[in-house]
């Protein structure tokens, strides 16, 4: 990783390496013109509020602030509306409160939202009555139908996926406004064409940002030695997020850590742990006795969702709340135990009443879950669901 990594950054410097999870684009030219039409337009966010959002990570790794991070799966095009953003809005500050209050400890919250809108898939092709296409991939890159029109991957795509996010921050900084705190956005930098096009770079200091959103995170199936997404972040003044799935080696991380923080700035780097309920309590210490040992500066975050995911009896893609919180409750345990700090969480929910996780005190069953299944990739916590999941973190924090 060190050598490719030490050679001079810029914004297209990640295209000489290995660049997983890209869509197959048929029109190359296509591509090109909307990167470059993209480049030309108004940053989505700024330096400043990604510069703020640095400091107060810096202070959650300290010890003295909470991380919640929250929202979909993946954005959807067709469920867009004032309304959906609203409900979201108000379940993060409402899981914010609830945290805050328990904790004594200011909360940072970021939504899962305007750019998450790219997903990683298992296979490239989805495969139905002996028919073979494309994987769905998110609508910035193709549609969810299964016929070769929506799945081919499509750069017009980009314009809308942009436009909907300027539409949802114009939303979330109003209504920010109106409760008198402050909300930023994150999301996986995954599709790096899109990436690309809306980094910007600062007049005055040369610094260049990421201005899809506040925070930027790098995938579980990303993250390895000569990454393209590895060498696209680590040129970025944002603050960014690492993945930490069951495969992650200490030794893995600790070239990561190198490649995306060198200079050990605080507030950098948050490394988010997605292990599942089974393997935590093994796969976990490890990683942080590396990190505590090389003296790198971390916050540490529980995503207690992508790790627990199964496919239920009646074939629907689900998340065993029990599994969920018993996540939770080792990673607090763990971090503790190892000398590190419990400073963040990292969940999929949604503001709307579905039923895609089964469990909790709504007693969402299996049978249940064609209900409200209304979801385009991942199982997602209902309003009901996160609060409990929010009660036992503060409970925790408390203790």
């Amino acid at each position: 990783m060190g050598a490719a990594m030490s050679k001079a950054w810029s914004p297209d410097s990640w295209q000489s390496l290995e660049a997983r999870q890209q869509p197959d684009y048929p029109d190359p030219a296509a591509l090109t013109a909307a990167e470059s039409e993209l480049a030309s337009y108004p940053a989505l966010t700024s330096l400043s509020e990604a510069g703020r959002l640095k400091a107060q990570l810096a202070q959650a790794q300290a010890g003295r602030a909470f991380f919640v991070q929250g929202g979909d799966c993946a954005e959807s095009f067709a469920e867009f509306s004032p309304a959906n953003i609203d409900s979201s809005f108000r379940l993060i500050a409402a899981i914010a409160d609830t945290l805050g209050t328990a904790s004594g400890l200011p909360v940072i919250a970021s939504a899962r939202m305007a750019g998450q809108f790219a997903k990683p898939r298992s296979t490239g092709t989805e495969v139905k009555g002996g028919e073979s296409l494309p994987a769905y991939r998110g609508d910035i890159v193709n549609g969810i139908g299964f016929d070769p029109a929506s799945r081919a991957p499509d750069p017009a795509r980009m314009f809308r996926a942009y436009a909907q996010a300027y539409a949802t921050l114009s939303r979330l900084r109003t209504l920010a406004h109106d409760e008198g705190t402050a909300v930023y956005t994150c999301h996986e930098a995954l599709l790096l064409p899109y990436e690309q096009a809306l980094v910007r770079t600062d007049a005055e200091s040369g610094a260049a940002w990421g201005s899809s959103a506040h925070f930027l995170w790098i995938g579980d199936r990303t993250r390895f030695p000569g990454s393209a997404h590895v060498e696209f972040a680590r040129g970025l003044t944002n603050p960014l997020g690492i993945k930490c799935g069951p495969s992650l080696t200490p030794g893995v991380l600790l070239q990561l850590l190198e490649a995306l923080n060198p200079d050990r700035e605080a507030g950098r780097i948050t490394l988010i742990s997605r292990m599942g309920a089974g393997i935590v309590s093994n796969a976990l210490p490890p990683l942080i006795r590396a990190v505590e040992a090389s003296g790198h500066p971390v916050l540490w975050s529980c995503d207690p969702m992508h790790g627990n995911t199964v496919k239920s009896a009646n074939g629907y893609k689900t998340r065993p709340f029990e599994r969920i919180l018993d996540e939770v409750r080792s990673f607090c345990a763990i971090t503790r135990s190892e000398g590190a700090i419990p400073g963040g969480i990292h969940i999929e929910m949604t503001g709307q009443d579905v039923t895609e996780c089964t469990g909790g005190s709504a007693r969402v069953t299996e049978q249940d879950l064609g209900d409200r299944y209304h979801t385009h990739c991942d199982p997602r916590l209902n309003p009901a669901q996160a609060m409990e999941l929010a009660q036992l973190v503060a409970t925790l924090l408390a203790r």
